[in-house]
């Protein structure tokens, strides 16, 4: 399958997902009778957006989709879609109808600015690839949220840390951030539909876990994750935090946690007992060789989830 035609399909998927999630009553229409979908019919989208059915149907079948920009702003409209949503739409459309060379798959790198800002916070922050692989942190963020080294390089990455079996031991509310990490990812497909990290990930949750298979299902878009969440420290109890992310470089995001009021003096004390050392040296994911940076990670001897 070339890029072009695979943008097609996520595109597709895309509206298929919206139109099935989007009822009547949202975008101002009648219930009526008896209906086969709880959702809208292509029909009903067709009609919303100013298409023909027959052309609407030949974009949810990824077939000779090259909407222009006026019919995704017409179909963003029709599905009552989000900020986020919308701008994610507007990528899939314009990816779909320019046959583009596939995008180049560099290996991640982590800027060493951002290292340094690992370094010096007295916050747990840790670094991700557009895939969400875990490339770097410090090591307050590896004493708060489980130190990735104990895990297999291919393993160390936040969604498949919240699909765990053990995951709501450390992380209450893990299903919320596995709904905001999902999206997260998709967010990420639209940009190489074909990309074979991608493709390893989604792969190996789709065997394991039930529901991320209805989430991923869903096509449901997350451009960052923020809010609060809470942390269960095996020695401190539990620790409520804030995230929030930010735009590096090459596609990654650095995710920053603040303590909640209340909660300082429990991270406060989480520092006591972290060991001091520097953040942890970036690895090429599904090789387990580790690259040439400032710094090293030691593994804990306690065994626990990675970070997430």
């Amino acid at each position: 399958m070339t890029s072009d035609s695979a943008a097609a399909r996520e595109l597709g998927l895309f509206l298929r997902a919206r139109r099935e999630q989007t009822t009547p009553q949202r975008v101002g229409l009648e219930p009526g009778g008896r209906r086969r979908v709880a959702g809208l019919r292509r029909d009903e989208v067709a009609v919303l957006a100013g298409l023909s059915t027959d052309y609407y149907q030949r974009l949810e079948q990824g077939r000779n989709a090259r909407p222009s920009d006026a019919i995704l702003d017409s179909l963003a409209d029709a599905l009552a879609l989000g900020e986020t949503e919308r701008a994610h739409l507007v990528r899939l459309g314009r990816a779909a109808r320019s046959p583009q060379a596939r995008p180049p798959r560099r290996r991640p790198q982590v800027p060493r600015n951002a290292r340094a800002l690992l370094d010096a916070t007295a916050l747990p922050a840790f670094v991700v690839s557009a895939h969400l692989d875990v490339l770097a942190w410090n090591p307050l963020a590896a004493e708060l949220l489980g130190d990735p080294t104990e895990l297999p390089v291919a393993e160390r990455n936040v969604l498949m840390t919240v699909f765990r079996d053990d995951a709501a031991l450390r992380f209450p509310d893990c299903r919320d951030m596995a709904v905001e990490y999902t999206g997260m990812l998709r967010s990420a497909v639209a940009a190489d539909p074909e990309h074979p990290r991608a493709v390893a990930v989604v792969g190996a949750l789709s065997v394991r876990s039930a529901e991320f298979r209805a989430l991923w299902a869903r096509h449901d878009v997350r451009d960052r994750v923020r809010g609060g969440k809470t942390i269960r420290h095996p020695r401190i109890g539990e620790i409520a935090v804030e995230w929030d992310t930010y735009a590096l470089a090459g596609g990654l995001t650095m995710i920053v946690m603040t303590p909640l009021p209340g909660h300082e003096d429990r991270l406060r004390l989480l520092a006591t007992i972290t060991p001091v050392q520097r953040a942890s040296p970036q690895t090429e994911t599904g090789s387990g060789r580790p690259l040439p940076q400032a710094g090293t990670a030691t593994p804990s001897s306690r065994q626990r989830p990675s970070s997430g």
